[in-house]
């Protein structure tokens, strides 16, 4: 007697709108005996929510290998089993790829449950270019992999989507904008589906400005127009930049006017990302140079008074 082999179901969850959940997703995590999931915490809310039955075992990037041979063997004896993730579609920047090529590898069926996507939400929102787009997952936290994920997303000419954490959404911004996306049109979505959803437009540099200062919270999506206007002064410090893009003189004679109308430092700068697409050491070297040649003259007219 054959028994016919089970099937791993990976099931898309809400983003963050428990109603997202399709019928047919809820029909799926509603017969299978075991659902594995990133974190069973979170998972736990959804499944009590609709009243599920299924056991919870947590499978996530440091025991994924550990679970494959179980779900191996489950399958094999003709039971299905449920993969899901915290948000979106499991294995999509999240733990599942290992198990999803296993069972695949092992000839056993293996059927996606499609639904809510951060990623296609965003790009949906942003409106931007979507006809080709590259995922960029997490950037790296620092060092060369940082670096060289930064240049991948400069040196790309379609519209690109990451993911970011709140607290570290700032300096991801400050980093594209250093690695000359500064006037690039980008859109931060912030809480999509939910009650505090955000969606921000801006330039890359504005953006910058924007989410150094203001707080954040919740789970961040990044979408990078694919349209990129050159950097003004990318030819650096004293050199003309592309036709079309101001002058570095015109950028300092603004500086110099706003130093004395009495901008600050710190207002010069933001005002130069702006207005001119300036990276951030650029724009804080033009403003405290505007500063001190406002004291200067200052100086000098208090001088000429006495």
């Amino acid at each position: 007697m054959s028994t016919d082999p089970g099937t791993l179901y990976l099931v898309a969850t809400p983003i963050g709108n428990l109603a997202d959940l399709s019928p047919r997703a809820l029909e799926t995590l509603g017969r299978v005996p075991v659902i594995y999931a990133e974190d069973t915490r979170r998972t736990l809310k959804l499944v009590r929510h609709f009243d599920l039955a299924a056991r919870l075992v947590s499978l996530h990037a440091h025991n994924e290998r550990e679970r494959v041979d179980e779900v191996l063997l489950a399958l094999a004896a003709g039971e299905d089993r449920a993969l899901v993730t915290d948000a979106g579609t499991p294995s999509v920047s999240d733990p599942g790829a290992a198990l999803v090529r296993a069972v695949a590898d092992a000839g056993l069926p293996v059927v996606p449950i499609p639904g809510p996507s951060a990623v296609l939400a965003a790009l949906a929102a942003s409106g931007f270019g979507a006809d080709e787009f590259a995922f960029l997952g997490f950037p790296p936290r620092g060092g060369g992999k940082r670096k060289a994920w930064l240049r991948k997303c400069a040196a790309l000419d379609l519209t690109v989507v990451a993911f970011e954490s709140p607290n570290r959404l700032g300096r991801l911004l400050d980093d594209l904008a250093d690695a000359g996306l500064q006037a690039t049109p980008a859109c931060v979505c912030r809480e999509l589906t939910k009650l505090h959803e955000e969606v921000r437009r801006g330039t890359v540099a504005s953006l910058a400005d924007y989410y150094r200062e203001a707080e954040v919270r919740g789970e961040v999506t990044v979408v990078i127009d694919g349209a990129r206007p050159a950097a003004a002064g990318a030819a650096g410090p004293g050199k003309a930049g592309a036709p079309g893009e101001p002058e570095p003189a015109e950028i300092r004679a603004s500086a110099r006017r706003m130093a004395g109308e009495g901008a600050s430092t710190r207002e010069i700068a933001a005002a130069l990302r702006r207005d001119y697409g300036l990276a951030r050491n650029a724009a804080y070297e033009r403003a405290l140079e505007a500063g001190e040649n406002a004291g200067e003259e200052a100086g000098a007219e208090d001088g000429e008074r006495r």
